[in-house]
C-alpha cells in the first residue's frame, strides 16, 4: 500500500514538473515572454545581408525586440523567419544568446544546441524549435510581431 502511494506521488510530481517546464510555445517556463513589434526596412545598410535567400541579420534586444534581440532570416524571395535569441530549452543566462554559425545553423554557446537556420529544425541537444515570431514582407519592409 505504501509502495503504491509512493509511486503515485512520484508520478504526479513528475507530471507536475513536466507541465511547469513547458508552455504552449514549447519553451521552458523561465523563457522571457515579451511583446515583439519591429519593422526592418530592407533598404537600410544593416539589413543588406537579407538581399539573398539564406541571408540573416541580428536585431539588437530592446523595447519590443525581446530581451536578447532577434535573428531575421530570408527563406525565399517573399518569406522571412524571425527567431528569438533566447534558447527555448534553457533559462537565459550570460552565455545563452543564440547566434548564427557558418551561415547554416543557430547555435547556443551555453550547451552547443543547434537548429537549421532556414527550417528551425533542432539538430543537437534539444528537440524544441527556437521561438519563432510572425515575419511578413510588406513592400520592402519586414514586419515582425507577436
Amino acid at each position: 500500500m505504501i509502495k503504491k502511494l509512493f509511486l503515485y506521488i512520484l508520478l504526479i510530481s513528475h507530471l507536475f514538473i513536466f507541465i511547469q517546464c513547458e508552455n504552449g510555445n514549447k519553451t521552458i517556463s523561465c523563457f522571457p515572454n515579451s511583446s515583439i513589434s519591429f519593422s526592418a526596412d530592407l533598404n537600410l545598410p544593416q539589413f543588406r545581408n537579407l538581399a539573398s535567400i539564406g541571408g540573416y541579420a541580428y536585431i539588437e534586444g530592446g523595447p519590443l525586440t525581446g530581451t536578447n534581440g532577434l535573428i531575421l532570416v530570408r527563406i525565399s524571395p517573399n518569406q522571412f523567419k524571425a527567431y528569438d535569441r533566447n534558447p527555448p530549452h534553457i533559462c537565459p543566462g550570460a552565455n545563452t544568446t543564440l547566434e548564427v554559425k557558418n551561415d547554416i545553423y543557430l547555435f547556443c554557446p551555453e550547451d552547443g544546441a543547434k537548429w537549421i537556420l532556414t527550417t528551425n529544425q533542432p539538430l543537437e541537444v534539444t528537440d524544441r524549435s527556437a521561438k519563432e515570431y510572425n515575419a511578413q514582407l510588406v513592400g520592402n519592409t519586414v514586419i515582425i510581431s507577436y
